[in-house]
C-alpha cells in the first residue's frame, strides 16, 4: 500500500510501518546468518514511538549522550552501548547507570574514568574507539578517518599495549557505504590493530552499513562477517547503523504556500524548510527526490523549491513537475526519516512538521503535533 498523502495535514513526517518492518526483517536475517548483533543508532533514527516495532527484531541501541542513553533505557527497555567524543564528568555516573558498554574516544578519557567504572557495582564493558585510517567517505563533514581526526585513537598512541580493563574496540568510518568498503576497512584495521583483536571480547563496527539499500550486496556482507568471525571466534561483533533501519521508510509531506518568479527564476515556497527540517540537503549537500518530479533535461527550465525560513539559501532545485503547481497542492519529499527528524530545529519559529505513522491496517496515526510551546521552551 502507498501512503495516502491526501489524508495528511502538512507539514508532516510520515513513517510507513510496513517499510520499517521490511528493513528490520532484512537486518534480522543478516544478524542471524552472520552470527552478529545489530543495534539501532539513535543518532540516525530516534523516533521512539516506533521502538515497540524495532524491539521485535533487535535487542539493543547505541547512545551518544546522556539523553540518548536515557531514551534507550526508557523506550527500548535496555541499557545502552554508549560512546561520546568526551564525557561530562558530572554526568558520568548516570551514564554508567544506563550503559552496558561504554566506549571511550581516547586513552586519556578512559584513564580519567577508569576507576569509576572499576568501582561501579555492576560490570560495564569498556572499549576504545580506534581510527583505522581508511574510509570511502568523500565528504569531509562525514569522514572521521583522517590521520588528524579527533574521533578515535591512532595505533601509535597505544605504544603497542592495550590498556588494562579494555574489553572491546570500536570504529566508525563509513557513511551509507557498501560491504566492499567494510571489507577494506577491516583489512586496514587488522594491519594497524591486529595484535589487539585477539585480546578483546567484542568489536563494534559502527554505522554507515546501508544494508537495506536495494543495491547493497547482502550476501557479500554475510560472507565478510563470517570470515572475520572465523579468524577471531571469541569476538562478539556489533554493527550499529542508523540509516539502514529507516532507509526509505517515510516522507516529508509539505504544501505550496506561494510561487514567485524573479527574472525568469520560478520558486515554489512551501510550509517547511530545508535548513530547519531537511538540513542534510544543505550540509552534504544533496538534492532530495520529490514525488511526481524529475530533473530538467538539458536546456529545460525547472523550478526551485524554497523553504519558509528567511535564510537566503533555504532552497533546492531545479525540478520539473508532472503538473503545474498551485498554492495548496502537496509536495512530498521522499526518504526523509533517517538523519532528518533527528536534526530538525525550530529556526525562525517555523512550525515543526507533525510526526505520523502509517500503520499496516491503513490507519494514519498522528503521534506528535508541534506548536508554539515547543518553540518557546527550547530557549528562555
Amino acid at each position: 500500500m502507498s501512503i495516502p498523502y491526501h489524508l495528511i495535514n502538512p507539514p508532516a513526517f510520515v513513517l510507513d510501518e510496513s517499510a520499517l518492518r521490511r528493513n528490520l526483517e532484512l537486518i534480522n536475517r543478516i544478524q542471524k546468518e552472520a552470527g552478529v548483533s545489530f543495534i539501532l543508532a539513535f543518532k540516525g533514527f530516534s523516533m521512539w514511538s516506533a521502538f515497540p516495532i524495532v524491539r521485535e527484531y533487535v535487542k539493543g541501541a547505541t547512545a551518544s549522550s546522556l539523553h540518548e542513553a536515557l531514551l534507550c533505557y526508557e523506550e527500548m527497555g535496555v541499557k545502552a552501548h554508549t560512546y561520546a567524543p568526551a564525557y561530562i564528568p558530572a554526568e558520568f555516573h548516570r551514564i554508567m547507570e544506563l550503559s552496558s558498554h561504554i566506549s571511550f574516544n581516547s586513552i586519556s578519557q578512559y584513564e580519567r574514568f577508569r576507576e569509576q567504572v572499576r568501582n561501579y557495582p555492576q560490570h560495564i564493558s569498556c572499549g576504545i574507539r580506534v581510527n583505522p585510517e581508511w574510509s570511502d567517505v568523500e565528504t569531509d563533514l562525514y569522514n572521521p578517518a583522517s590521520p588528524t581526526s579527533r574521533l578515535g585513537e591512532l595505533y601509535e598512541n597505544f605504544n603497542g599495549i592495550l590498556p588494562e580493563g579494555i574489553e572491546g574496540l570500536h570504529f566508525h568510518v563509513l557513511c551509507e557505504s557498501t560491504s566492499f568498503a567494510l571489507e577494506t576497512v577491516l583489512e586496514n584495521l587488522e594491519k594497524r590493530f591486529g595484535n589487539f583483536l585477539k585480546q578483546i571480547k567484542w568489536l563494534n563496527m559502527g554505522g554507515g552499513h546501508l544494508v537495506t539499500k536495494s543495491s547493497y550486496n547482502v550476501e557479500h556482507l554475510i560472507q565478510v562477517l563470517k570470515k572475520f568471525k572465523q579468524k577471531y571466534p571469541q569476538l562478539d561483533i556489533i554493527l550499529e547503523p542508523g540509516s539502514a533501519f529507516a532507509w526509505e521508510t517515510g516522507d516529508l509531506v509539505t504544501s505550496v504556500l506561494d510561487i514567485v518568479d524573479h527574472r525568469g527564476v520560478k520558486t515554489v515556497i512551501i510550509d517547511a524548510s530545508f535548513t530547519a527540517h531537511m538540513p542534510d540537503t544543505l550540509e552534504m549537500p544533496y538534492k532530495p527526490k520529490i514525488e511526481g518530479a524529475r530533473d530538467p533535461h538539458e536546456g529545460e527550465k525547472g523550478v526551485r523549491i524554497g523553504g519558509s525560513s528567511c535564510l537566503a539559501g533555504d532552497y533546492k532545485g531545479d525540478y520539473v513537475f508532472e503538473k503545474e503547481l498551485k498554492p495548496g497542492e502537496l509536495i512530498v519529499f521522499k526518504d526523509m526519516i533517517h538523519y532528518t527528524m533527528v536534526k530538525t530545529t525550530t529556526f525562525n519559529g517555523v512550525k515543526h512538521p507533525d510526526i505520523c505513522i502509517y500503520r499496516m491496517d491503513g490507519i494514519i496515526e498522528v503521534v506528535k503535533m508541534f506548536g508554539y510551546l515547543d518553540f518557546k521552551n527550547r530557549l528562555s
